[in-house]
């Protein structure tokens, strides 16, 4: 089972480089908000698994425990501020900090060719990035300013590159760099870092029904400069690192484990 070892480091719970530190994982149940979770609780984090489907949380949420992690669950909608700031606050009460805040929720992105598109099908997730972001951000930095330390962990990145047909899912990406770069400058000073993770995809989050999948999945395959690609365990366990005093230097920075597909420039 993934991360078996690191949530019981060398037969014993309690070693790993995130003890006592606190996680708000947003959309943690989807294969990568679940990914991030099992990797900072391999690393002795307590994690607070936060979305909309109690089953879906439930079912991360006992995976971690029966490996000797620590995780709790809530239903949450990330983009309602009441929801997030009680959430946040809850955490914080039985805690007394917060130390990594990350989310990944579904945007509502419909992909389509920009000339066939509706303006409302369009807007819909640039609206929906920024706005859950600046939520969970903000509630999550007012704890963080208070304790001087925390980290902002956020997922997708940018570039200059693209694909044709995704309506305006590429343009969200590029508006959270935005936002990733003004958090990072006005929090910096306070403490707090704010990192995005780039991946260029990861194959088994590709329902099996896509159309296209297999040229999708050929095409990361190709434009890798390793002979692999990243996968969800790479996924938690650079995660895990970037949360981590290891990386304590690291911020308004994207962390590229797309194995080269996305070349930094």
């Amino acid at each position: 089972m993934l991360y078996e070892s690191g949530l019981m480091v060398g037969g014993l719970p309690g070693n790993g480089f995130l003890q006592d530190r606190t996680a708000l994982i947003y959309g943690a149940g989807g294969p990568i908000g679940g990914a991030v979770a099992r990797g900072l609780a391999a690393e002795g984090a307590h994690v607070f698994l936060a979305g909309r489907t109690q089953s879906k949380l439930d079912k991360v949420a006992n995976g971690i425990r029966e490996f000797g992690g620590k995780a709790e669950t809530a239903v949450v909608d990330a983009l309602v501020e009441t929801e997030v700031e009680d959430f946040v606050d809850q955490v914080a009460k039985q805690t007394n900090r917060i130390d990594v805040s990350f989310n990944l929720i579904s945007y509502g992105d419909v992909q389509q060719p920009l000339m066939e598109i509706s303006a409302e099908d369009f807007t819909q997730p640039i609206i929906n990035a920024t706005r859950t972001h600046f939520l969970t951000t903000r509630a999550a930095a007012r704890h963080m300013v208070k304790q001087r330390s925390g980290v902002v962990l956020l997922f997708g990145g940018s570039g200059p590159q693209t694909s044709p047909g995704l309506g305006g899912f590429k343009v969200a990406l590029d508006a959270l760099e935005g936002l990733r770069r003004q958090w990072a400058l006005e929090l910096g000073k306070r403490g707090i870092r704010v990192v995005t993770m780039v991946t260029g995809g990861i194959i088994e989050t590709i329902p099996w029904q896509v159309d296209g999948r297999d040229e999708i999945v050929q095409e990361i395959n190709r434009t890798a400069h390793l002979n692999r690609t990243a996968n969800l365990e790479d996924v938690g366990s650079v995660a895990a690192f970037i949360a981590s005093d290891r990386a304590r230097a690291i911020t308004d920075a994207t962390i590229n484990i797309s194995s080269g597909g996305i070349v930094d420039y």
